[in-house]
């Protein structure tokens, strides 16, 4: 079975292989393959990739939010 790693830069898990530690100011982190190619790619197509995993982000916030705050809906009726 396949290790899973989050990468810091997109928010998600991805396989061991998909992965490449870099370094950042705060040390070492993980981060995906993907994202790394893409931020050798132009700006209009790296803002694309970062409006992409900004609104993966936002609709996973709204999904917990709401499961958080259904069952003290069932219970208000």
């Amino acid at each position: 079975m396949s290790e899973n790693i989050y990468c810091y830069h997109c928010g998600r898990h991805h396989p061991k292989e998909e992965m490449r530690q870099v370094e950042s100011k705060a040390g070492k982190k993980w981060r995906c393959i993907k994202s790394i190619e893409a931020t050798k790619r132009g700006i209009a197509e790296r803002d694309a990739f970062g409006k992409q995993v900004t609104a993966i982000n936002s609709s996973k916030q709204r999904e917990m939010l709401k499961a958080a705050l259904n069952p003290e809906l069932k219970a208000a009726r």
